[in-house]
């Protein structure tokens, strides 16, 4: 199974988008999987269900930070290349989807409003765009991981 169905699967089996695809490189952050749903819960829901910046986009950038970022604080230069790496990586999902904001991802989805997550029914997965949205992240990760080896 490649990462992009892994995160498919990972967000179909009921994590949020940001645990989905963070998890689906699980076997590269070396994090342990209780650790890694900690960490990316609550940026499920475009954060919070605020419906910002997507979970699916904040866990490829998590798990991209974890595998190439620096972790020396005041090398502006190491942190210009790692910003660089982000903004590469979401201008490529926006292009791919038209935005990394979730409400706009979710545009004409119904949803409900508040902080209490839907319930996951055969209805809410046929009625949004997040499982694919999750495997376009994961996909565009690999690829970006598979042209700049660790």
């Amino acid at each position: 199974m490649n990462r992009a169905e892994l995160a498919k699967n990972n967000f179909t089996g009921g994590c949020n988008c940001a645990q989905a695809v963070f998890l689906a490189f699980s076997d590269l952050t070396k994090l342990e999987k209780s650790t890694a749903l900690r960490l990316t819960a609550s940026f499920g829901g475009g954060f919070g269900r605020l419906r910002e910046v997507c979970g699916a986009v904040s866990g490829m950038v998590m798990a991209l930070g974890l595998l190439y970022a620096s972790d020396e604080t005041t090398d502006a230069k190491q942190k210009a290349a790692h910003y660089q790496r982000v903004q590469e990586l979401a201008a490529k999902f926006k292009e791919m989807n038209g935005s990394i904001i979730c409400r706009e991802l979710l545009d004409g989805t119904p949803t409900t409003a508040g902080h209490a997550p839907e319930a996951r029914t055969e209805a809410y997965y046929a009625k949004r765009p997040c499982a694919e949205l999750c495997a376009t992240a994961a996909e565009i990760l690999e690829q970006y991981i598979q042209e700049h080896p660790l």
